[in-house]
């Protein structure tokens, strides 16, 4: 790799990199596999273990990216004034808001009219973000105490559901239940990420930038995030165990152990559990503290991905879907199935359509390593160019 100086620290580029490339691959799953706009791969009533695995390694991408968001704004903060920060994340979370749906609809659907939009992850980091704006005025210790009741006590909400598309259910939508708004018979929007829980993760985030300050003691830093890591996932079996609190779904025993195991682990994404963010971020921390001393061909090849995430992901949802398009056409059946309508999202058609698992992995890493040359040459690019501000939109 060619050597550019940065001050940015690795070992959170590397997992963020690390989040980047699994991700890729249940976007790959989502264009390629069979059944895949019609079946959960986490329904224990169709999936099978390795693609209900497939599915799981991939439920740690969101999580560690909005937790290392808020880290990364942490530490973007203690360059500037408090006044700075808080400009910047307002600006940004407006900024990503706008690029979820000009650009990242645009390139889910391939869809000019816009007729189904689709709120996910990109949306979520910029409410996030607007939010973290006006957190960050708080003491530390009550940002912590905020950031912990939003993760841990948002289950509590879990009996409350709204319905219908007034203002109020459409509030509640966003802050607290996945929904599907069909606004007109051409318009669906999607509500996939309510944001209260991933707000709280990326005030925690924020707070956790504290151990990568520059006078932190990396041993002592290491101790930390050991004792986390470790802790946030015997906290997962503890709660899991109990089976009380902490998911919208309980587990149960199954018609085997293998799937007694899979709905043990079946924990809920939309919005993300109590327990799914302990199993996801536990053993995010514990990455950080194994790789932090780590420098070879891996973590170089990682870092690429971590330092340009966003040009990265809207890079990677344009190919896969392009590929998708292009897949269709080679096998004879309709290439416009591939532009999704609001009125027509799951067609009939569709549930015949897909590849076995094993294209859908070796697809995967053609896009990874299709994509890391393009990738390295715009972090290279960053580099050079750090005075430019708008880069940091970017």
């Amino acid at each position: 790799m060619e050597k550019i100086k940065s001050s940015r620290i690795e070992s959170i580029d590397i997992l963020r990199g690390l989040a980047m490339v699994i991700m890729a691959l249940d976007h790959v799953r989502d264009y390629f596999h069979y059944g895949s706009f019609f079946v959960n791969p986490t329904d224990l009533e169709t999936t099978s273990p390795f693609v209900f695995f497939t599915r799981f390694i991939t439920h740690n991408c969101a999580p560690a990216f909005i937790f290392l968001a808020g880290t990364s704004a942490f530490l973007f903060g203690s360059k500037k004034t408090r006044k700075e920060l808080s400009r910047f994340l307002l600006t940004r979370g407006v900024w990503l808001i706008f690029l979820e749906v000009a650009v990242n609809n645009l390139i889910w659907t391939f869809n000019i009219t816009y007729s189904f939009l689709i709120f996910q992850v990109i949306w979520a980091i910029g409410v996030s973000m607007i939010a973290l704006s006006a957190l960050i005025y708080l003491p530390k210790k009550i940002l912590l105490i905020t950031g912990f009741v939003l993760v841990a006590g948002h289950n509590l909400l879990d009996g409350i559901t709204a319905e219908g598309e007034s203002f109020g259910s459409i509030i509640w939508y966003i802050l607290h239940q996945r929904a599907r708004l069909q606004v007109t018979p051409d318009q669906l929007i999607f509500i996939g990420y309510p944001v209260i829980p991933w707000i709280g993760l990326m005030v925690l985030g924020y707070c956790f930038g504290t151990l990568y300050k520059r006078d932190f003691d990396p041993r002592q830093r290491r101790k930390w995030l050991l004792w986390m890591g470790f802790g946030a996932i015997a906290l997962f079996y503890i709660l899991r165990g109990i089976n009380v609190y902490g998911d919208l779904h309980p587990w149960s025993v199954q018609k085997d152990f293998v799937y007694t195991v899979l709905s043990f682990f079946n924990v809920t994404k939309y919005p993300p559990s109590l327990v799914y963010l302990l199993i996801t971020i536990g053993p995010a921390l514990l990455f950080l503290a194994v790789i932090e001393p780590v420098k070879n061909k891996l973590t170089n090849f990682l870092l690429v991905f971590g330092r340009v995430p966003l040009f990265y992901y809207f890079l990677h949802m344009i190919v896969i879907h392009t590929f998708a398009l292009f897949g269709m056409m080679l096998m004879g059946d309709d290439w416009r199935l591939m532009i999704f309508k609001g009125n027509t999202f799951l067609d009939a058609p569709l549930l015949d359509y897909g590849y076995p698992l094993s294209v859908v992995y070796a697809i995967w890493i053609g896009v990874v390593l299709l994509l890391y040359p393009f990738s390295k040459k715009y972090m290279i690019y960053k580099a050079k160019n750090r005075n430019k501000w708008w880069l940091s939109y970017l």
